[in-house]
């Protein structure tokens, strides 16, 4: 079984090629659920947040995701406590999943990750792919689709390695500044390299 990390930077469009994956098809492991899973089927993580950061960020026992990320992304300290809390639990899923689809005895799994390279997920990784688009591009998208304010974007696009510092990283990159369609043609010509046919 080939395993592929795919990331990017937030608002570079790591969901429009997820989606047409499994559209075609493909097995999907996604780091952003799996993060949201772990808080429920792992109570010792909230604790371990509750401990660390304080009460403030919950409301009864739910955590108030979008206030602690106002927190840490501002704080790359914070930012890195709060990882070191969590990133072992999802590790220890992802690695659970791409076992079940090996038994399963699938050809190609892909893992959608937004922090792939800085976490050093894409080294168990066979191959890697980086979803890029510019920086003015990535902040528009992101102004618009989460309804934040130009620092509020810069904020989150800072705490991640920049795309570009990525490319380092990766065996191949898919442009998404173009249209959808353009896209799709890549995605259809990168499947066909990882299958083996010409």
């Amino acid at each position: 079984m080939i395993k592929v990390g795919i990331t990017g930077g937030i608002g570079s469009g790591k969901s429009t090629i997820s989606k047409y994956l499994i559209k075609e098809g493909y097995r999907i492991i996604d780091a952003d659920i799996i993060s949201r899973e772990v808080l429920i089927k792992y109570p010792e993580i909230l604790n371990n947040i509750r401990t660390t950061f304080g009460e403030e960020y919950f409301c009864g026992n739910s955590l108030n995701r979008a206030k602690l990320g106002e927190v840490v992304f501002k704080d790359q300290e914070k930012k890195q406590l709060l990882e070191d809390i969590i990133i072992p639990y999802i590790i220890k899923e992802i690695d659970g999943k791409f076992e079940k689809y090996q038994k399963h005895g699938l050809k190609i799994v892909f893992l959608d990750a937004p922090t792939l390279i800085e976490n050093n997920l894409h080294k168990t990784m066979d191959k890697n792919i980086l979803v890029w688009v510019d920086r003015e591009t990535q902040e528009n998208r992101v102004a618009t689709r989460d309804k934040l304010s130009l620092d509020q974007v810069n904020d989150r696009i800072d705490a991640q390695l920049p795309l570009d510092e990525k490319k380092k990283y990766v065996d191949y990159i898919i442009d998404n500044t173009g249209s959808v369609e353009e896209t799709y043609q890549q995605i259809d010509k990168l499947l066909k390299v990882l299958k083996g046919e010409k």
